[in-house]
This record gives C-alpha cells, structure tokens and sequence, in this order.
C-alpha cells in the first residue's frame, strides 16, 4: 500500500464524514428515532477518527506496513458503513439484519490497526 492509497482514503473518509454528519444532522433527524440518530453519528465519529489517523499515517511513515492502512480502511468500510446500513434500513422498516454481525468485524480490523500502529511506533 502506498502512502497515496493511505492519504486517498483518508481524505474520502474524512469528507464522507463531514457530509454524512450534516445529512445526519439535518435531513435524518426528521426520520430517525434518537437511538437511530447516536448510532448514526457513531458511525460517522469513527468514520472521521479514522479518517484523520490514515492521513497522519500517510504524512508520517515513509513506508507503513501495509497491513497498518488496510487494517484501518477495512475497518471504517465494515464498521461505519455497517452502521449506516442497519440504521437506515431500520427507519425503512427493513432492517437489513445480516449486517449486524459485520459491525463488531469491523471493529476488530479497527482494534487490529491500532495495534500495527503500536507496533510501527516502536520499531520507529
């Protein structure tokens, strides 16, 4: 993984984020409950934590392992996306169950970055 793809993803998921966050914030808000609502914005906060950590990887590690970004893109993709899905489709009466399971996955490949990233600065 190149330090582009990591600085890529990044900057897609931190403006995913901002978009996502006022959609939330203003066009959701009429049509999910409030549970509905902080599960959304949970999706979003990860979403952005994550975005602003790959860029900071890819400013700051010439050649990360490339586990490290994947890890963290894998993450958000399953964990954020997992969580606007079933939020969605909830409000649709349709709850799309299947994704529930890939939540928790997803935060597991988040758990899973943090630990490269440890690992990354100590053999700095």
């Amino acid at each position: 993984m190149t330090q582009q793809t990591i600085l890529f993803f990044g900057a897609i998921f931190g403006m995913l984020a901002v978009i996502f966050g006022a959609f939330g914030a203003h066009a959701l808000k009429k049509i999910l409950t409030d549970d509905q609502l902080k599960s959304f914005e949970t999706g979003v906060k990860y979403q952005m934590y994550h975005a602003i950590v790959l860029l900071t990887i890819g400013f700051n590690f010439k050649i990360p392992n490339p586990l490290l970004g994947w890890s963290f893109i894998i993450g958000v993709l399953l964990f954020s996306f997992s969580i606007y899905g079933l939020v969605l489709s909830d409000a649709k009466g349709k709850k799309l169950r299947f994704l529930g399971p890939i939540t928790p996955l997803g935060g597991l490949f988040l758990v899973i970055g943090w630990i490269l990233l440890i690992v990354e600065i100590i053999n700095l």
